[in-house]
């Protein structure tokens, strides 16, 4: 992906900000994702065919690292190393999703999309997040 194509992904030139809102997109997504793990993980579970517990767990570890990922966002200039952190944490979270999937979840038909698509999601947050780091490194260069 080019800068230009980055840039208007995120609507602005401004390298700065496109990390921002890449990460606040992150945040905002994760966040709810959370949340409705913690307020629905009865539901979500019967509907996705997981464990009540585990959605609860993830729900309290998602909506903790949403909030991290915010506070990263709302810096003026997040610092590389967390940013860093961020993506390697996403592209873990990819790769443990479809461990989950193959080696020990057996999910409904729509817990296994959903599982396929969050991942996804989460890894294509980390590819944007890279880029727009790589991009800020270039202009500060």
């Amino acid at each position: 992906m080019s800068a230009t194509q980055l840039a208007a992904l995120a609507r602005t030139t401004e390298p700065q900000t496109v990390l921002r809102r890449f990460l606040a997109l992150d945040a905002v997504v994760t966040g709810a994702n959370g949340v409705a793990y913690l307020v629905a993980s009865g539901p979500l579970g019967d509907f996705l065919g997981v464990a009540s517990g585990l959605l609860l767990v993830l729900g309290v570890f998602l909506t903790a690292y949403a909030a991290a990922v915010g506070l990263l966002a709302a810096r003026q200039r997040p610092p590389a190393l967390p940013v860093r952190a961020v993506i390697e944490t996403n592209l873990a979270w990819t790769v443990l999703s479809f461990l989950a999937l193959a080696l020990w979840l057996t999910p409904s038909t729509a817990g296994a999309v959903w599982t396929v698509l969050q991942a996804l999601t989460v890894a294509g947050f980390a590819a944007l997040q890279h880029l727009a780091l790589r991009a800020r490194q270039e202009n500060s260069d």
